[in-house]
């Protein structure tokens, strides 16, 4: 089996690699080549993945290489996990909206539509590129923002799902406290990538015991903590949302820290400069703790799971992923892009169905998909007016004043990777 990392030279691919290390017999790679066109990155990386390897006693092949054609060549499945623009794009992304007093934020409001706009075609060149050698490969898309860059890719009628990893670190982080195996949890999960609920919290499966009462009376301050929003929401809400929406419920408090504080773009750099250092240390020979706080938890295990569901054949898997709704949410179109549970096989993911939302929560995904149609349109298609469009109708936007001006300022930090501007 042979698997293709495209961004092969992130400082996130160790935690996949650990991941394909321990879980082998799950996804037995024979061949896995790391693609990036940063030569320099890609060589410390891919000297640490074979080490991992190595100490992990994994029998396959690690191939690192800048050849995008090449390395996709034969593949089963291939992996995106790529920044256009890398870190100095973030860093625009996270910064110039707060002058109008919107949210800077790498994958929603403006800063999310610079990155899709700056996202879709490069991917859907890779993607065009995979097809032309090897037509049956899957392709992963792990690249935000995963809702809109997933949906491109499917309606260029690739074979491609979406995988976040906010589901399976949320289902970690609720096994510990409920003191059971990840395994034994199931998330009633729904909405879009980075705009989610957990409605429920199952234990034993689809039809378990739902225990998200229990775990809001007993954990509610420790899952109020962690995902930055007050205990009392919570317990009004009944549900646990994903941290993003704390752009969509604390708006405000989010803006004047982001004024103060660091941003997370210039974290995550500092941090990046000090894993490229490590990872270029030959005795390293396991992911450092410092990876943990990169970003990406738990991502090598949902990566895994989905690659095996996919290429094993076996069906029936259920798995969080980013796919055709279908039906799924009857109030959104069939070719939107939903992240929900989902039985995944070597066909695909088939949503399992969801109960009637409140339209306390059915609302906002309305609003956020007719976003994504206009966010993907100028993706696609270019041009001032349709950036303008997209944000009007971003919830985190919505002014016409601010879209004006956040129009303007979006195109003048990235006119480099936009054809048509």
């Amino acid at each position: 089996m042979k698997l293709a990392v495209v961004g092969g030279g992130s400082t996130y691919t160790p935690e996949l690699i650990d991941g394909f290390a321990r879980m082998r017999d799950t996804l037995p790679i024979t061949e896995l080549v790391l693609i990036d066109p940063a030569a320099d990155r890609l060589e410390l990386v891919g000297g640490l993945a074979r080490r991992i390897f190595a100490k992990q006693g994994h029998a396959g092949t690690i191939v690192t290489t800048s050849d995008l054609d090449a390395g996709v060549e034969g593949a089963d499945a291939v992996l995106l996990q790529l920044r256009v623009g890398g870190q100095a794009a973030r860093q625009q992304d996270e910064t110039w909206p707060l002058e109008c007093g919107c949210v800077g934020q790498e994958t929603t409001g403006a800063g999310g539509l610079a990155k899709a706009l700056r996202t879709v075609p490069v991917v859907l060149d890779i993607a065009e590129r995979v097809r032309r050698s090897n037509p049956d490969a899957w392709i992963i898309d792990f690249t935000n923002p995963v809702g809109i860059v997933t949906r491109a890719l499917l309606g260029a009628g690739h074979k491609a799902v979406g995988l976040c990893n906010v589901a399976i670190g949320l289902q970690r982080k609720f096994a510990k406290l409920l003191d059971v195996t990840p395994g034994q949890v199931h998330l009633d999960h729904v909405g879009l990538n980075h705009l989610t609920w957990e409605t429920g919290v199952r234990i034993g499966g689809p039809d378990g015991e739902d225990v998200l009462p229990k775990l809001l009376a007993e954990h509610g301050e420790a899952v109020a903590a962690d995902l930055r929003l007050p205990r009392h929401l919570l317990e009004r809400l009944g549900v646990v949302p994903s941290y993003y929406l704390r752009y969509f419920y604390a708006h405000d408090e989010v803006v004047e820290e982001s004024r103060t504080k660091p941003s997370r773009a210039a974290e995550v750099a500092a941090m990046e400069r000090q894993l490229l250092e490590m990872y270029g240390d030959p005795a390293l020979d396991e992911k450092p703790e410092l990876l943990a706080k990169r970003g990406g938890a738990f991502y090598s295990e949902a990566a895994v799971d989905l690659a095996a569901s996919l290429l094993g054949g076996e069906g029936g898997r259920v798995q969080v992923v980013n796919t055709l709704n279908r039906g799924t949410l009857p109030f959104l179109p069939d070719d939107a892009v939903v992240e929900v549970q989902a039985r995944v096989g070597a066909d695909g993911a088939v949503p399992l169905p969801v109960p009637r939302l409140d339209p306390l929560y059915a609302g906002l995904i309305a609003q956020v998909t007719a976003y994504e149609d206009l966010a993907l349109e100028a993706a696609l298609r270019g041009g001032r007016d349709r950036v303008f469009r997209a944000l009007l109708a971003h919830p985190l936007v919505g002014q016409y004043g601010y879209a004006d001006r956040l129009t303007d300022s979006l195109i003048a930090h990235n006119r480099e990777h936009l054809a048509w501007a």
